[in-house]
């Protein structure tokens, strides 16, 4: 029902992406993403199979009975993208409602048992944006998700899941150290979509530095889970943003060729910018 272009994609490059030392299945992974994405057009989290006796769900950084959170609302979803972590058997994938009767913006991070021979699914961890939220408007943010491409990276210019990983914790760190400014690989062209504001305007010379912090002396990102796609350049950070009020926060990093391209955050605080703390 959900197999759409980029999921085709994804399936048609499988065998471009580097072997995964985890014993997780890529289509079980996918099978529980389209679960998910199943569920949230039913309003319910019925379609939802394999999962652990362990598991727990977490909505906008708290513990939540699953059918109390966004599965109480029917969504028709405009557009979601999928990156998969096979190393630590996880996938994230942002969804966009812009034409439900309440849209919703939302990013959620699918976490599998790897040693379990089923990859039973033990935490979904979700941040969800609604109106209200922070630089809100589901249909702005989908107007310039649909204009991006992230196809997948062939495997020369892929870069390793620790480069990733260190270049998205050098981003979240810039609130609290301005040295990690210097650690941020940036890139040109480069477009940030913060909720629904858009720094890229389709220049070469478009840079994601526009509106970094300049007081470094702010409460840290902290409590940061991860999802990394090194076959899509990608790396998926769910965080606590403390100088915004312990603000539930998504950062999904976009790199190519060693330097950051694209940037796509979820932040749930009403009324507040980059320049807060400032």
């Amino acid at each position: 029902m959900f197999a759409f272009t980029f999921r085709q994609a994804l399936f048609l490059a499988s065998t471009l992406l580097p072997t995964a030392t985890a014993a997780c299945n890529r289509s079980s992974l996918l099978l529980t993403v389209d679960q998910f994405l199943l569920g949230l057009t039913m309003g319910q989290a019925g379609p939802l199979e394999n999962i652990a006796d362990d598991f727990v769900y977490i909505e906008n950084n708290k513990p939540a009975v699953i059918v109390s959170g966004i599965f109480n609302n029917i969504l028709k979803i405009d557009f979601n993208r999928t990156i998969i972590d096979l190393t630590t058997c996880s996938t994230f994938t942002e969804v966009i409602s812009s034409t439900s009767f309440k849209p919703f913006v939302l990013g959620a991070q699918i976490h599998h048992h790897p040693t379990d021979k089923y990859n039973s699914v033990y935490k979904i961890d979700t941040i969800v944006s609604t109106t209200g939220s922070w630089f809100f408007n589901a249909s702005q943010t989908l107007h310039y998700a649909l204009q991006e491409a992230w196809p997948v990276i062939s495997p020369a210019r892929q870069d390793t899941r620790q480069f990733l990983q260190k270049a998205a914790d050098a981003y979240l760190d810039m609130w609290h150290n301005k040295s990690a400014i210097d650690a941020v690989p940036w890139g040109t062209p480069c477009a940030r979509l913060e909720g629904s504001v858009y720094t890229g305007k389709g220049r070469p010379d478009d840079s994601c530095k526009v509106g970094i912090p300049t007081n470094n002396t702010q409460p840290p990102n902290s409590d940061r889970r991860y999802v990394v796609d090194e076959g899509m350049g990608t790396v998926s950070v769910l965080c606590n943003f403390e100088h915004l009020g312990n603000a539930p926060d998504s950062h999904l990093f976009r790199l190519e060729g060693g330097r950051l391209r694209f940037v796509h955050t979820i932040t749930v605080v009403g009324g507040f910018g980059w320049s807060v703390g400032r």
